[in-house]
């Protein structure tokens, strides 16, 4: 029982907690992303959004995206690179798709 609520303690509803755990303001993080205030509100409430754009976010409050894998009856796997090969998406691409 203790190690499932040590799980679920570490699981968040969204972006919002994540960012509020860090301690940022969506200012903080719009600042950081070269983008408004109101692109980072969207950036939260969407359901969908590209990989780029979430590692972008997840850096902007310190954070580092790890993706990993699950397939039945073997360790879990880390994605490493993903397309992206030379790091982070641009501030430019972040700001292009948080307003469209």
């Amino acid at each position: 029982m203790e190690a499932r609520y040590q799980v679920l303690k570490q699981e968040v509803e969204g972006l919002r907690e994540l960012r509020q755990i860090a301690g940022k303001a969506q200012a903080d993080i719009a600042t950081a992303l070269n983008i408004k205030q109101p692109s980072v509100s969207k950036i939260e409430s969407q359901a969908d959004m590209y990989l780029s754009t979430l590692r972008s976010y997840v850096e902007a409050i310190g954070g580092k995206l790890e993706l990993t894998v699950k397939l039945p009856a073997r360790p879990m796997l880390t994605i490493h690179h993903l397309g992206d090969v030379t790091g982070s998406a641009s501030k430019s691409t972040v700001a292009r798709r948080a307003r469209g």
